[in-house]
């Protein structure tokens, strides 16, 4: 566990806990906090990019805030250990609320209390940003911040960058399935109707 699901840049292992340590937690209250964040908002990140897409983006996302955490752990020269979601979801939350930033939110204990998708954001940014500079170590928020700056990214260039570069292979896939890609198909035989094939 602590070789490939703890991430460190001071690990043996550096690349694979980059993916790895997102599937671990400290305590159950941990993955209990990270998973009901991940329920709350996935709902809606994946109306937005589609599933497998929004995999990609998960991992990624998972990916990009350990990076920065490294960054951060080698400058400062803090090399403890982190795990958790945290960072992966906080992209989850931080896109979404970019993306909607009108939305109302509010807190499960205290219902009455409501402020909008954008106000938490710059919040939880402006928490991250200042345990980062004052060396607060509950969480790992240059992961956090990673993470969120990665997810508000993704919704607003990112994913529409990946459609376009994605797009040539697309068409190279759709045309090898096609009826008519190889001689067999095109040349028809018993048993193949004239109408359009699957898409």
């Amino acid at each position: 566990m602590v070789k490939y699901f703890t991430s460190t840049p001071a690990a043996k292992t550096r690349c694979l806990p980059m993916v790895l340590s997102t599937f671990s937690h400290y305590s159950i209250f941990h993955m209990a906090a990270n998973m009901y964040v991940l329920w709350t908002f996935s709902s809606e990140i994946v109306s937005i990019l589609g599933r497998e897409q929004f995999l990609a983006f998960y991992l990624s996302a998972g990916v990009i805030s350990n990076m920065v955490s490294y960054t951060c752990k080698t400058a400062t020269r803090s090399l403890h250990p982190s795990l958790g979601a945290s960072g992966a979801v906080m992209a989850v939350l931080a896109a979404v609320c970019a993306n909607v930033p009108e939305a109302k939110l509010g807190i499960i204990f205290l219902p009455m209390l409501t402020f909008t998708a954008g106000n938490a954001l710059n919040a939880l940014i402006a928490i991250d940003t200042a345990g980062l500079v004052l060396g607060w170590r509950m969480f790992d928020h240059a992961a956090h911040l990673g993470g969120a700056l990665f997810g508000v990214w993704y919704v607003a260039y990112g994913h529409k960058l990946i459609w376009r570069m994605r797009e040539p292979l697309v068409k190279l896939w759709h045309e090898a399935r096609s009826p008519g890609a190889d001689g067999s198909r095109s040349r028809g035989g018993p048993g193949v109707s004239g109408g359009p094939g699957p898409k």
